[in-house]
């Protein structure tokens, strides 16, 4: 019997033994395509050499030091490789030790960024509904979804959230993407004037939304809008790139293809490939001057940040992800990857939209197609859906409330970069028959 408090407590999870390349392999010989990375994490597919090696390499020189006594080599040397890969404009990398802490920092970064330059009185931040940021109590505040938020809201800080750029529901009919963009926009600007523009310090978006929404990603020019509207306030733009970020979307960052650059970026996830935890926040240089030239410190740090092997494992999955063919293979394959779902599930009358960039996709799930009805939540497509993939040997990342934090499906599809196209071909294949057999059940 187990000892673990598991996240599911009625549960009998398979026992992972080993992984290669985009296979993970259970105690009972069973193998299993892993068509969600994990969540969106093993980028570069699992046990890679070269990664292995990097890790035992730094073993053997030195293991830990804390970073309140010391700098090293390898933490330097993947701080310089992020910001030679970085939109310019960010300047610095902190380093932590996952997508949550990322996005704490982040917010305390904000924080103390106006404190310094005496705007002490800035202190809302402004999200969007049916976002997700992390598990710790800033980030769970910070992110839009609902049933995460309920049972936790005595608890957590005050936040504000305006509505997410989710086209395939909430572009009304004949609107222009343009026209979309521009009403968002408006709405956010509304908020931060109803808050006081002079009180709200920073906006968190993710550049295409992840777990809660399946791969929505943003329509038009409505990044440069929220750019701009940040920039008329004084506001920091912080992007959450955590899940969508290290090249899943087709570019190292995802906010390269908006045009547009944030002045904090969380990333994670991808950064350390799964083989060690590891995540950043990469800033400006206003931000880190602003820090340099008034109390000479950031008053924040955990006991594991810049750890030696995480950062020359993330330093070398970096290596590998700056490979030509990296890329090219995500947005080759990413659009084979749409054109597969599109084929074997357009046409369902189950599946209302399929979306994404690059190797992260999402398939949302209706109980009708014409008028967008989702399913009753009390059926549990979703989780349906993972337990019909998992035992044809598929994983992915569905989800529920999609909507609203209670109604609607989702399935997330964010396969390692090393995917190949009989490999596509499979997890699709296995995703049409898994929700054939939920929506059946």
């Amino acid at each position: 019997m187990t000892k673990i408090l598991h996240r599911t407590i009625v549960t009998n999870l398979p026992k992972a033994v080993a992984g290669e390349g985009v296979y993970i392999t259970d105690s009972d010989g069973r193998s299993y395509i892993d068509g969600s990375s994990g969540a969106a994490v093993s980028c570069i597919g699992h046990n890679h050499p070269d990664v292995l090696e990097a890790m035992k390499a730094q073993m053997g020189r030195i293991s830990y030091a804390h970073t309140s006594f010391f700098t090293t080599d390898v933490a330097e040397q993947l701080a310089e490789q992020l910001i030679e890969l970085a939109p310019e404009g960010l300047d610095y990398v902190y380093l932590v030790s996952g997508g949550s802490e990322a996005v704490e920092a982040a917010l305390k970064m904000a924080r103390q960024y106006y404190v310094e330059i005496d705007q002490s009185q800035r202190r809302h931040i402004v999200a969007r509904r049916q976002s997700y940021h992390g598990n710790t109590i800033g980030a769970l505040a910070t992110g839009g979804n609902a049933w995460r938020r309920e049972q936790f809201k005595p608890i957590l800080p005050e936040t504000h959230h305006v509505s997410p750029c989710y086209a395939y529901r909430d572009m009304q009919p004949g609107e222009a993407p343009e026209a979309y963009a521009e009403r968002l926009a408006a709405e956010l600007e509304a908020k931060i004037v109803e808050l006081g523009g002079d009180k709200v310090m920073a906006f968190v978006a993710e550049p295409v939304v992840g777990a809660t929404l399946g791969a929505a990603g943003p329509v038009a020019d409505y990044f440069k809008r929220v750019r701009k509207i940040c920039d008329k306030y004084g506001i920091l733009l912080i992007l959450d790139e955590v899940m969508c970020g290290m090249g899943r979307t087709g570019t190292i960052f995802a906010s390269e293809q908006e045009g547009v650059v944030p002045d904090l970026v969380t990333i994670a996830k991808g950064l350390g490939g799964g083989f060690q935890p590891i995540g950043a926040v990469l800033l400006s240089e206003k931000i880190y001057r602003a820090f340099a030239e008034g109390s000479g410190l950031f008053q924040h740090g955990h006991t594991y940040i810049g750890h030696p092997i995480a950062a020359a494992a993330a330093s070398k999955v970096v290596e590998i992800l700056k490979r030509p063919e990296m890329m090219a293979n995500v947005i080759k394959m990413g659009d084979r990857l749409q054109a597969e779902l599109d084929a074997a599930l357009g046409q369902s009358p189950y599946v209302g939209d399929i979306r994404g960039r690059g190797l992260f996709r999402g398939v949302e799930i209706v109980a009708d197609k014409d008028t967008k009805q989702p399913f009753d939540p009390a059926r549990r497509i979703h989780a349906k859906i993972k337990k019909e993939a998992m035992q044809r040997g598929l994983m992915c990342y569905p989800m529920g409330g999609t909507i609203d934090g209670r109604h609607g499906d989702h399935v997330l599809l964010a396969p390692p970069y090393i995917i190949q196209a009989e490999q596509i071909d499979m997890i699709v294949e296995r995703l049409a028959a898994a929700i054939n057999a939920a929506v059946a059940s």
